[in-house]
């Protein structure tokens, strides 16, 4: 009895080339030719990769395959890295919107998740609009923020300002805590203070102001924000960096990012201000230094979501150490 032999069905293109062709062949010898053929391309030095990463295909690869592979057919001495070569060709287009248009028809045809991701970082960059200031002039940008806000500055302000209140509105949630009536009175003198100081700072808000002077703002002048790393490390190991003023994802992404308190809030800042007030009067108590532990740079990270370590920070000034510390600077 005859044996059958099996065709293997596979996808080919060439180098110069992102359309793709299903050819059905029995071994690596067909497969070229019937390529050659389709492609015109001539069958003489040349060999067949894998798309994905470039690997060479041999006849027992071939046999192996399974069907719907993606390959390329390359002259001899040419190598493929797929993902660079489709990347050069998206940039060597010269407009704007067949930058655009290139980049989502190979997203759209990928399957490989770290491929697409990467893709979709590109995109999000080709898309970037972040030359632009006006609410006129990107009104993507702004959709689904309240008309009051004209400029994208203004936006991202009020952004900083609104976890800054919330910080103070968690300060204020803790006096409920305080079973002791002239601790509690104290401590509450001790938030009006703080939201006095806070108020004449406008909140921190320039933090997030691109327009803001460099020593007041977390970002760059084109609204560039970087990573500054977990509250343990020096740096952010991963190199993230995000530009919200680019695009509307790009904004909505942002707000993920961390205002990462070094020596915790909730855990150690506020208890200790509580304890500090134990016999004592709200104005034997150095508020500035509460002030910029809970508001300020001085112990505020801004930290990708990755980076954001939520169990308890081992720090060398843990609770009892701040502690001692309120001590010495009581007036």
């Amino acid at each position: 009895m005859r044996k059958v032999t099996k065709h293997k069905l596979v996808k080919i293109r060439s180098a110069n080339e992102a359309r793709k062709y299903g050819i059905a062949a029995t071994n690596l010898k067909e497969l070229v030719k019937k390529a050659c053929s389709l492609l015109k391309v001539s069958n003489s030095k040349v060999h067949v990769c894998l798309f994905e990463d470039g690997t060479v295909v041999t006849e027992e690869y071939f046999q192996n395959l399974p069907d719907n592979t993606e390959l390329v057919l390359l002259p001899e001495g040419q190598s493929w890295n797929g993902l660079v070569h489709d990347i050069n060709q998206v940039l060597g287009l010269d407009r704007g919107a067949d930058l655009i248009r290139a980049a989502r028809d190979l997203l759209s045809d990928e399957r490989s998740p770290k491929r697409r991701r990467i893709l979709g970082d590109l995109l999000r960059n080709l898309t970037d609009n972040s030359e632009v200031e006006n609410r006129e002039d990107d009104k993507e940008w702004f959709e689904g923020i309240d008309a009051r806000f004209k400029t994208k500055s203004a936006y991202m302000k009020y952004n900083c300002e609104s976890r800054i209140r919330g910080y103070l509105k968690e300060v204020d949630g803790y006096t409920q805590t305080i079973p002791n009536a002239k601790t509690k009175s104290e401590y509450k003198k001790v938030v009006g203070i703080l939201a006095e100081k806070l108020k004449a700072a406008r909140y921190n808000g320039t933090y997030f102001d691109r327009s803001e002077r460099d020593d007041h703002r977390l970002c760059t002048e084109e609204g560039w924000f970087t990573c500054q790393g977990a509250f343990d490390e020096s740096n952010c190991v991963f190199l993230h960096s995000i530009n919200p003023y680019g695009s509307r994802e790009s904004r909505i992404l942002f707000s993920t990012w961390n205002l990462d308190h070094l020596i915790e809030k909730k855990r150690t800042v506020i208890p200790t201000l509580a304890e500090a007030l134990k016999g004592n009067k709200s104005g034997h108590i150095n508020v500035d230094y509460f002030y910029k532990l809970l508001f300020t740079r001085e112990n505020l990270k801004l930290v990708h979501i990755v980076c954001h370590k939520k169990g308890a920070h081992e720090l060398s000034c843990d609770s009892r150490k701040i502690y001692k510390r309120v001590r010495r600077i009581v007036k």
